[in-house]
């Protein structure tokens, strides 16, 4: 009997986690900023840039652009590019590495 269920590989597993952690980064500035606009329990600035150093920088930046959020701090408006690009820069420097990575 045959399994309806594709084995995933690790490229598979990376896609889905870059999707996941980009989606929760998204969605926790949109959150942080509902909680300033009525003033209660705010999201720790420093849980924002931990979420974008994981791999969510992207739904970070589109995060803070679609909710107007952190847009005046400079460190979030500079900061959150610069971390995107390091990881585009880390990406490219893998796929095109002479280096084979076999993760399974």
């Amino acid at each position: 009997m045959k399994s309806c269920f594709k084995i995933m590989n690790s490229f598979d597993i990376i896609i889905l986690y870059a999707v996941a952690v980009n989606v929760v980064s998204f969605i926790v500035m949109g959150v942080d900023k509902r909680k300033a606009i009525k003033r209660a329990w705010r999201i720790p600035e420093s849980t924002l840039f931990v979420l974008a150093i994981i791999g969510g920088s992207l739904g970070s930046i589109i995060g803070m652009h679609l909710f107007h959020h952190k847009t005046r701090h400079w460190y979030f408006l500079y900061g959150m590019p610069v971390i995107l690009a390091l990881q585009i820069i880390l990406v490219l420097t893998l796929v095109f590495s002479p280096i084979e990575w076999n993760f399974w």
